[in-house]
């Protein structure tokens, strides 16, 4: 064996005596790691560190905002904007109070009102007829009222005939008083205030209280008496009337019409 041929036998045995070396592998560019990944990038897929001279991700240069982080599904769960609930349900649309969703339907004073209301207006006349008459029997109403008084011993008849006169002008002048009331009440009543139609009710039924006082006991003008009950009669239909289910309605649409400064 010649010296060239030594040499060129040598080239082909590899370091370990004989064996041909392997095919090298090309060498990886230069900025770049092996496994095809590049400089500044991590190898689970997500940024590395930043190259050097460029600002962290998520910070601007001064001057400039920071990219706003976006959702990766393009746009919020169901379609409805940030910091609404999905499942919200619409509001309903308000209305007058007193009435439901709809508006009511319009109505005219039904007879019940016009009845009931009238009933208590007569009542009241009945009542300042009543007055008038007792008061032009003003002599005979005093000596009633003396013989109902019980005798005290310690008191004089004149300071009793004089009490008894007090009392009764008293009583004549509450009357009046609450005739006025009343009148007052009636008017509020038929213009649909649901209020006045309560306080027609209590008086009403302080009335009709009073009917079995009225039973046992007689005054001294059979006229007067007589008045009297038409004035219960009529103040227990007055009380029957504005309670039924027609006025009830009629008053709940007034409450409307007032609470919408339609009335």
């Amino acid at each position: 064996m010649t010296a060239g041929q030594d040499d060129q036998h040598g080239q082909q045995q590899g370091p370990h005596g004989g064996q041909p070396d392997g095919p090298a592998w090309p060498s990886a560019p230069q900025g770049q790691q092996p496994g095809g990944q590049q400089q500044g990038q991590s190898p689970y897929g997500q940024p590395g560190p930043p190259p050097q001279g460029q600002p962290p991700y998520g910070w601007a240069p001064p001057g400039q905002q920071p990219p706003q982080a976006q959702n990766p599904y393009g746009q919020n769960p169901y379609g409805q904007p940030h910091g609404q609930n999905p499942y919200a349900f619409p509001s309903a649309p308000s209305a007058g109070p007193g009435w439901g969703p709809e508006p009511p339907t319009p109505m005219e004073r039904p007879v019940t009102v016009r009845a009931g209301v009238g009933a208590f207006l007569a009542s009241l006349v009945l009542s300042a007829v009543g007055g008038i008459v007792t008061f032009l029997n003003w002599d005979e109403m005093l000596e009633w009222t003396l013989a109902e008084t019980p005798a005290d011993a310690g008191v004089s008849q004149a300071e009793v005939e004089q009490f008894a006169e007090l009392g009764l002008q008293f009583g004549v002048a509450f009357g009046v008083l609450l005739l006025l009331l009343q009148a007052l009440f009636v008017w509020f009543a038929w213009r649909g205030r649901n209020w006045a139609r309560i306080v027609l009710w209590v008086l009403g039924g302080l009335v009709l209280l009073s009917a079995p006082f009225n039973a046992v006991s007689s005054g001294p003008v059979p006229f007067v008496t007589a008045l009297t009950w038409f004035q219960i009669l009529l103040t227990l239909v007055g009380v029957v009337l504005l309670a039924l289910k027609p006025s009830n309605d009629w008053y709940r649409f007034r409450k409307w019409q007032y609470a919408t400064g339609q009335g």
